[in-house]
């Protein structure tokens, strides 16, 4: 009679097999049914929501000098359109927020590394940085155009002091996460300095990293559309606040909601195109996200 019994190296490679069938994932080509079902149809969905309730709203509120209607929206953007410059007003906010947003990203993070290493930094601007970040952008318009005058530099300041607060604060915490076990053995290995700085902490830190990037970067839009519709001159060209302000001067509520919707469709679009696949890339990395 055969035996049934079998050894601890039997168990073991079974074990490791079984765990191996648990983290295969099929690597096939997601169909396309599947793909519409997840990821298209239910932003769609949503969308129908939105123009449903509108409609059903507008003949409620009665009063397109409050509520226009989407047909008027809608012939909003055909007239920018046929006049060329509905792109325009977003190529010149898109622009200004992109730029603002990498000198951000260029000055807040060697800011955030320093503050997290160095302790006698942390302790002194720390606390500042945490303010600035919970002080609204829009206060700094003022002083921006009263140092600056009216032209495209207080648009970058204005982002500036909107997303490098978020951005440097966002890598502090993403370093204070890191286990200290990750840097002992970067140690051993020789990555001090600057090296283990650059293969220990950064990867070690990229979740808080990336979460203050999308946060500074939601910070730096907003603030920029703060000073658009505050500080307006020919000479800084035409973006989406100020598209939203000329619709206010003009009572043209077809105008606001416009500028309103195109604002929305930016800050959208740039998270689903840079931030939303930056944060699963860095998920899936970690074994905490299933590519499929």
């Amino acid at each position: 009679m055969a035996s049934t019994e079998t050894t601890p190296a039997q168990d073991s490679g079974s074990v490791e097999a079984g765990l191996d069938a648990l983290e295969t994932t099929a690597t096939g080509r997601t169909p396309f049914s599947q793909t519409f079902k997840n990821k298209i149809l239910p932003p769609i969905i949503a969308v129908a929501v939105v123009l449903v309730a509108w409609t059903l709203l507008y003949p409620v509120v009665d009063n397109p000098s409050k509520l226009p209607s989407p047909s008027d929206v809608w012939g909003e953007v055909e007239d920018q359109w046929l006049k060329g410059t509905l792109f325009s007003y977003i190529w010149g906010s898109v622009s200004r927020g992109l730029l603002g947003f990498l000198l951000a990203l260029a000055i807040g993070t060697p800011l955030g590394l320093v503050v997290a290493r160095v302790k006698f930094v942390r302790a002194a601007f720390g606390p500042i940085l945490s303010g600035l970040q919970s002080l609204p952008s829009v206060a700094w318009v003022a002083p921006a155009v009263i140092w600056l005058g009216l032209d495209n530099s207080v648009m970058f300041t204005v982002i500036l002091l909107g997303a490098v607060p978020s951005i440097a604060n966002g890598l502090v915490s993403g370093v204070d996460q890191v286990p200290p076990l990750f840097l002992r053995a970067g140690r051993t290995l020789g990555a001090t300095g600057l090296r283990g700085t650059w293969h220990i902490v950064m990867p070690a830190a990229l979740p808080g990293y990336v979460a203050g990037l999308k946060q500074g970067w939601a910070f730096s839009w907003r603030s920029l559309m703060a000073a658009e519709i505050i500080a307006q001159s020919p000479d800084m060209g035409m973006g989406l606040g100020q598209l939203l302000e000329v619709g206010r001067t003009n009572s043209s509520m077809a105008t606001v909601f416009l500028a309103i919707l195109l604002i929305l469709f930016v800050g959208i679009a740039i998270d689903l195109l840079i931030f939303s696949p930056l944060e699963r890339w860095v998920l899936r990395s970690r074994g905490l996200l299933v590519k499929g």
